[in-house]
């Protein structure tokens, strides 16, 4: 009874509705750029270190 008031109270706050809602769009593609930057900054970095390797060989 008392948790079926609450959830009624929640779902109709538009305060809440409107943080919940905000975090559902935005989360996923903050989590995607994320992943995606750190995936460009290891590219990078061996992209780098390969140059580097054909500048100076060890031979």
């Amino acid at each position: 009874m008392m948790l079926d008031i609450l959830a009624e109270t929640t779902i109709r706050n538009p305060i809440f509705m409107f943080v919940f809602f905000g975090v559902i769009w935005f989360l996923p593609g903050i989590l995607l750029r994320r992943l995606n930057e750190a995936k460009a900054k290891k590219r990078k970095e061996t992209l780098q270190a390969e140059k580097i390797a054909r500048l100076y060989p060890k031979n």
